[in-house]
């Protein structure tokens, strides 16, 4: 223990800290004290005075230090500051945001088929949710849905006065990426595989533009639902329209040779008019036959110039002759009856063969078109956009948790490291 000898009154008061240690708190404390005296009677050869002054120990000394030390102690410093800051930001600066939330499902008329007892059994059960709920998912949160909200709307609902520095959107000119990144961060969308509900929920500095926005977005979903069937429609029935389209040629086609043929041959039906003929040839050679029977039967009694037998024999040559007519009317040249009825005849069944592959076309057309409608895709809205009165954002009371324990686990950590190495180097 040191001593403190009485200063002479001539002299003037010299403070001299006597400390081993003026770093970090050790494990037992060095003695410390102060000595008023002057300088000659404390650096003198004979050492320091009789031990019959007043003396100053360590616990006089250390409360004038003790306060500063734990404000400046690294935990302060490291996590209870931070934290404080947090909090003061949070309640303080940060903004409110309210939150409108909706729910829709996007549907078709015909259910989805059943998986059978293997896939259940692997989990591969088909469930309801589709592509097409997905796509529209995707749609609005695109640039397309950012294009179609407007992008100077959207830059003054994230621009309001009352929002904070750190929420709200910089720029009063953003560019298409700057702002579809910021739109993502404050629309959100997710569908649920077992349900195939999809929850859309949109957050903004005022109520009422959460609740417009979440209008607006189902209104855009249900245009691109829309949009989806027409063109759905439009190209599942392309192809039956075009074979439909072709088949009806073909029949013109056929048609308009039928009605030249007619009108070359100028007869209405040539058809009938070949069995007329064909009946007047018969009805001539049953004429004739029956002329040359009576001829012979009267040239038996009668001579050659009887008035009667060259009547007769005129008479059946006559008969011959149209006969002999007619069969070449029916066939014998290019413009025979038969010649033409052939040509006509496979007219009419080219106009067969186009009419049954219209009816086919038709039939597969409508099919289609049935088809299509039962594919047809629309939005079931589950829960319509609320207005919201209390600002659900940001958690602050999460936010603030969340920083004190992280912080606090980032120290811990740090001082484990920080004692094994001061271990180490013992």
């Amino acid at each position: 223990m040191r001593t403190k000898p009485a200063r002479p009154s001539n002299e003037p008061p010299h403070e001299v800290v006597a400390d081993d240690a003026l770093g970090a708190p050790e494990i037992g404390l060095k003695p410390r004290l102060l000595m008023r005296q002057s300088p000659a009677e404390a650096f003198a050869p004979g050492g320091f005075p009789p031990q019959d002054e007043e003396i100053e120990t360590d616990e006089e000394v250390a409360p004038k230090y003790r306060g500063w030390r734990r404000l400046l102690h690294p935990f302060v410093l490291l996590v209870c500051l931070p934290t404080l800051v947090a909090t003061a930001f949070e309640y303080g600066i940060a903004a409110d945001q309210y939150e409108s939330s909706a729910q829709f499902i996007v549907r078709t008329p015909q259910p989805a088929s059943p998986a059978n007892g293997l896939g259940q059994m692997l989990g591969l059960a088909q469930g309801p949710v589709t592509a097409d709920a997905h796509s529209v998912d995707a749609y609005l949160l695109s640039h397309d849905a950012v294009r179609a909200l407007g992008s100077q709307r959207l830059t003054d609902i994230f621009r309001r006065p009352e929002a904070d520095v750190a929420s709200r959107l910089w720029d009063a000119a953003p560019a298409p990426e700057t702002l579809h990144k910021f739109y993502g961060t404050m629309v959100h969308l997710t569908t649920a595989t077992e349900t195939g509900i999809s929850s859309l929920s949109v957050r903004a500095f005022r109520p009422d533009d959460a609740k417009r926005l979440a209008d607006d977005l189902l209104r855009l979903g249900e245009a691109r639902v829309n949009k989806l069937n027409r063109r759905m429609f439009d190209d599942g029935l392309a192809a039956s329209a075009r074979q439909l389209r072709e088949a009806e040629a073909g029949i013109n086609q056929i048609q308009a040779k039928l009605t030249g043929f007619r009108q070359a041959a100028r007869d209405a039906d040539p058809e009938k008019s070949s069995t007329a003929q064909i009946q007047l040839a018969a009805s001539l050679q049953e004429q004739a036959a029956r002329a040359r029977a009576q001829f012979q039967a009267m040239a038996a009694g009668l001579p050659p110039t009887a008035p009667q037998y060259r009547l007769m024999s005129r008479q059946v040559a006559s008969l011959d002759g149209q006969v002999a007519a007619a069969k070449a009317r029916l066939a014998g040249s290019a413009r025979s009856v038969a010649a033409g009825l052939g040509n006509y005849e496979e007219l009419q069944m080219r106009q067969q063969l186009a009419a049954k592959r219209f009816e086919a076309a038709q039939a597969s057309y409508q099919s289609a078109r049935e088809q299509l409608l039962k594919q047809q895709l629309f939005i079931v809205p589950v829960v319509e956009p609320n207005m919201p009165v209390k600002a659900l954002f940001p958690k602050r009371l999460t936010i603030i948790a969340t920083v004190f324990f992280g912080l606090l686990f980032a120290y811990a950590i740090g001082w484990l490291i920080l004692s094994g190495l001061r271990e180490h180097a013992d």
